[in-house]
């Protein structure tokens, strides 16, 4: 009985403990999830805390149930407008992309290491996937807000690259347990299995779900604990059925998140919580399972490994498998750079410790090690990357506002509250006033004590609450306008996202005679935004940017797939981002070269 007394005061403290080390780390810039991986380490049996922890079908269940929860939470949280812009390049890197990343590290492993080529190809497998709990967390907790197709195609891409990865690594650990040299048929056989079933019942338990909690009248507190508890009985049942769990329950919460139900944000909310735990659970854990003495043969192989990885494998990876879509340079160097490795690579080492492949311990050291370096390098760079590639757009709120009211989930509608945010567009406006949307309307106000009602004309004030109804697809829209509006952090918001706003309805002729620009005849009917849609010709986002004469037009806002707002930059060179500008200026200078190689080999010598 004292055991588990000490058991329950130990675990509640390191709890904490990662918690506070975690907050203190961000102050100086250091990526959380490194943090929660170094507290685990001293806390292990050959730091301070002399923890013994060295079993790893334990790790390897614990690892499980934590990143089934940290993929349904990354899945709840991936909007219907997020896949649609990522699904196909998302697709190409989960697949297309883990596969040539594999290949090319599995060259390097055979170099630094005195590895047979299955074994290489294990190693490389094992660390070739990027990692949604690195991803997830590092992107939100940096506050980054960068260019939407770019972000979500990394979000989806770590959300579902896991399954193309464990497979890599059970093949080859099957191969190398039965001495088969070469993979058959049936591996592609397994492999279609995996991801079609595993999609499949990840998609229709989620539709069950939904379904059920729509249907069952419970306490608001028990719709959280129903929505992960299915999750997990999706992930357990296609892991019984030999497919892929993690894709299935990565599909659970996309589903859950898109659906009208009962219980929304308490569900978000209860589900993000449940991630934090997990997160902090499992990279703990995984510091406590390793032996730093025993990563010291090991760390300049993986050193020369994790440069292979990062600076050849991901980008050649990313640019073969971006080159069907219309990605430019600069959002690829930033989508090549954020390839986190995380808990994931670590997790898939403890696979060839279960199975006691002869180098399994040295893999899941150079796992280890190459998982600290990543997080190293790309996590403390990541918003100076975002910054030089030009990927960072200013952010349009201060985050989300909206209030826990349960969802007419049967209807068109939903009853929405909201704080009024300081510094909000609907401060001091009365709510016969506000710019609403269509088929919405303002119930009631809020204020300390007192219920005001709209049609008196009081005008609104920070800190009141506002019940507002609305058709779902509208309330975007009543987000931005009722949260506080937020100044770019490192560039200012003209510069980047024009410097003159622009209406999308207004035609091309209107705008290019009022500020002197030159067109065509043939676009002076067209709409600002038929124009940008149809000079980008994929579905815009914030900062897409279109030529107009001298001048550019550029997407501040987009809402339901369409541009909500536009910019006019005037001088489009002064935004540039400096990878930019520095690649035109080393192309202008290598023009200007050849030109006059050129002149000189043209010239005749005198005679």
């Amino acid at each position: 009985m004292e055991l588990i007394h000490q058991i329950i005061f130990a675990g509640a403290l390191i709890v904490i403990l990662s918690i506070l080390a975690g907050r203190l780390s961000s102050r100086f810039g250091a990526p959380i999830l490194l943090v929660f991986l170094g507290f685990g380490m001293l806390l292990g049996d050959e730091g301070p805390g002399q923890i013994q922890f060295s079993d790893p079908g334990a790790a390897y269940f614990f690892g499980s149930i934590a990143l089934a929860i940290i993929l349904f939470d990354g899945g709840l949280r991936t909007t219907r407008d997020s896949m649609r812009l990522a699904f196909a390049p998302a697709i190409s890197l989960a697949t297309l992309g883990v596969l040539v990343t594999t290949a090319i590290t599995a060259v390097a492993v055979s170099y630094a290491m005195d590895f047979s080529a299955l074994e290489s190809f294990l190693v490389a497998a094992v660390v070739a996937s990027t990692d949604a709990a690195a991803v997830f967390m590092l992107m939100h907790l940096r506050g980054l807000d960068i260019n939407r197709r770019v972000g979500a195609t990394l979000e989806v891409e770590s959300g579902i690259n896991d399954p193309m990865a464990i497979f890599l690594v059970l093949g080859a650990t099957t191969l190398i347990d039965n001495d088969i040299a070469h993979p058959d048929a049936a591996f592609i056989v397994r492999f279609v299995w995996e991801m079609g079933a595993g999609a499949l019942i990840g998609w229709l338990g989620g539709q069950a779900l939904v379904l059920l909690i729509n249907r069952l009248q419970l306490a608001a507190g028990l719709y959280p604990i129903l929505a992960v508890a299915g999750a997990v009985f999706v992930f357990g049942t296609t892991l019984v059925l030999h497919a892929s769990g993690f894709l299935a329950v990565f599909l659970v919460g996309y589903v859950l998140g898109n659906r009208r139900h009962r219980g929304n944000q308490l569900i978000v909310r209860f589900s993000d919580a449940l991630g934090w735990l997990s997160q902090i659970a499992l990279f703990v854990m995984l510091g406590l399972f390793v032996t730093p003495s025993t990563l010291l043969p090991y760390v300049w192989p993986a050193i020369g490994i994790a440069s292979a990885l990062l600076l050849l494998g991901r980008p050649i990876a990313v640019w073969i498998s971006l080159w069907p879509f219309r990605f430019e340079t600069p959002e690829k160097l930033f989508i090549a750079w954020v390839g986190l490795r995380g808990a994931v690579p670590i997790y898939l080492a403890m696979i060839p410790l279960l199975h006691e492949v002869p180098q399994a311990h040295a893999i899941f050291s150079i796992a280890f090690v190459v998982v600290i370096v990543s997080l190293v390098l790309q996590g403390w760079t990541l918003p100076v990357a975002a910054r030089l590639t030009g990927v960072e757009v200013p952010p349009e709120t201060a985050g989300d506002d909206r209030l826990d009211l349960d969802p007419l989930h049967r209807q068109s509608r939903e009853l929405v509250g909201y704080r009024v945010a300081e510094g909000s567009p609907a401060v001091g406006l009365a709510p016969s006033e506000l710019h609403l949307p269509p088929e919405t309307s303002v119930v009631t106000v809020l204020r300390d004590d007192r219920v005001l009602r709209p049609e008196a004309g009081e005008p609104l004030a920070p800190d009141d609450l506002v019940l507002a109804l609305g058709r779902t697809e509208s309330l975007f829209r009543l987000d931005r306008l009722f949260a506080a509006q937020v100044r770019p952090i490192h560039r200012e918001a003209g510069g980047l996202l024009g410097d003159f706003p622009i209406d999308p309805t207004a035609t091309i002729g209107a705008i290019v005679d009022f500020y002197g620009l030159p067109a065509g005849i043939e676009i002076r009917s067209q709409t600002a935004e038929a124009y940008v849609a149809n000079r980008l010709g994929r579905l815009p986002v914030a900062g897409d940017a279109v030529p107009l004469g001298a001048a550019e037009l550029v997407v501040r806002e987009t809402g339901a797939g369409r541009i909500e707002r536009l910019g006019l930059r005037l001088d489009p060179e002064a935004a540039r981002s400096p990878a930019i500008r520095l690649g035109r200026r080393v192309r202008r200078f290598a023009g200007g070269a050849r030109r006059s190689l050129a002149a000189i080999g043209r010239r005749q010598p005198r005679p």
